[in-house]
């Protein structure tokens, strides 16, 4: 299945840069994140359709070493790259885009505009990080972005649609509107947007269903194949929940321990499929799993768990294992594509409660060399601390460990599938 850009960057655009983006642009929080899920589709649409555009290739090519990525707030803004490479995709139709998203979303125009400009960059920066990262020429970039023209309608939020971005003859590029398709909104399956609303369905009808070569004879089979093929994908797509033990020492001291919960287990297993959902911290919506890391600390927390605990040993039995914050293999400072969307939900959580202090734990299976495991789980847990701390919650991270494969459960010789259950970052409240 081609790779989904809009996946690699989401992280960019977390809670945090849309607090920050809501200040400095004096708008509520929710028309960003509203605004954020229509634009990020439409620039990503649109430098798909210009994948062969060489200004674009250049543009994406330059972009991982200019360091927008570090600063979109004030990095976008005034770009002239930025700029041009806007007028390239959208021209004339440019207007009417930041037009029908400030409608959409309930904000302003020059907000609109901004923002235009910061998912451009966080767009471009991101792909071209993922190019440099994966050694992709330019026309390894060309082939990615021509990869997602099959997509991206179908990711605009409740609402939107190609039609209603004013856009014009942009849209064909999809291919879905060169036989005059009309294109319209039901009230079919709903789906989830980038923003975490529920959106319904977007169908396509022919205004012309009569004669034998109109192209949902072949073009509705293949969309229900491609609907079938993901829903598969996407089952196969779990992993297995873990659980926290503790264990005692020789001396009576707890140590902090982490068992995962499999099938051998004689207390039993059962298969979670976890799915996107929005997870309430004090009013914000934060994206993750029900159940899952961002859940069950926020419950946690707003239980007082956290205010009662007496000391430290009361709280390093329970761990919370991240969902996706993966590191590239042997890597202690590359994270995986879209790791950094459940970072942004921590930095949010720990900004709600200033008083909650952490610790982070580095884990690995048991095959390799222990000490260079031990290392690596340390430096890996170490370059979290250091990534929260350029967030600004550095001084409730109290410690960065690693613990190689003390805790592994997965025989060295079992497939690299089964002893992934052992190879995570976790986190802890910490006294």
């Amino acid at each position: 299945m081609s790779l989904n850009v809009i996946d690699l960057i989401k992280g960019q655009l977390g809670p945090a840069l849309v607090s920050q983006a809501a200040a400095q642009f004096g708008e509520s929080e929710s028309g960003i994140s509203k605004a954020i899920g229509g634009l990020l589709p439409a620039v990503v649409g649109g430098l798909a359709n210009n994948s062969d555009n060489p200004g674009v290739l250049d543009a994406i090519t330059n972009a991982s070493s200019s360091g927008i990525l570090g600063n979109l707030l004030g990095e976008s803004s005034n770009n002239s790259v930025i700029s041009n490479l806007l007028s390239t995709i959208f021209g004339d139709k440019l207007s009417g885009l930041v037009n029908s998203i400030a409608t959409f979303a309930g904000i302003s125009n020059n907000s609109s505009s901004s923002l235009l400009n910061l998912v451009t960059g966080a767009t471009v920066g991101s792909i071209g990080k993922y190019a440099a990262d994966n050694n992709l020429g330019q026309s390894g970039i060309s082939s990615l972005l021509n990869d997602q023209k099959g997509i991206v309608s179908s990711l605009l939020p409740a609402g939107l649609s190609l039609a209603s971005l004013n856009i014009g003859d942009w849209a064909k590029g999809y291919k879905f509107d060169n036989d005059n398709d009309a294109i319209k909104t039901t009230s079919a399956e709903p789906k989830t947007d980038f923003t975490g609303s529920t959106a319904p369905t977007e169908t396509y009808s022919s205004g012309n269903n009569e004669g034998g070569g109109s192209i949902w004879k072949w073009l509705l089979p293949l969309l229900l194949l491609i609907a079938a093929a993901y829903f598969i994908w996407k089952q196969c797509d779990k992993k297995t929940t873990t659980t926290t033990l503790s264990s005692t020492d020789s001396t009576g001291v707890t140590n902090d321990t982490m068992a995962a919960v499999t099938p051998s287990d004689t207390t039993g297993t059962m298969t979670v499929t976890k799915v996107d959902e929005n997870i309430d911290l004090n009013g914000t919506s934060l994206k993750g799993y029900k159940g899952g890391m961002e859940d069950q600390m926020i419950t946690f927390l707003k239980t007082d768990g956290y205010k009662n605990a007496a000391n430290d040993d009361a709280l390093k039995t329970k761990w919370y294992d991240f969902d996706h914050v993966n590191f590239k293999i042997g890597s202690s400072n590359q994270l995986e594509a879209n790791s950094e969307g459940q970072l942004q939900n921590l930095v949010a959580i720990l900004k709600a409660y200033p008083d909650a202090k952490i610790k982070i734990g580095g884990y690995t299976d048991k095959t390799g060399d222990e000490a260079k495991n031990l290392k690596l789980s340390k430096d890996r847990a170490v370059f979290i601390k250091d990534w929260l701390t350029k967030q600004g919650v550095g001084g409730q991270v109290l410690e960065a460990d690693g613990y190689g494969s003390q805790f592994a459960t997965v025989d060295a010789s079992a497939s690299n599938e089964a002893r992934a259950v052992d190879r995570k970052m976790a986190v802890r409240f910490a006294k």
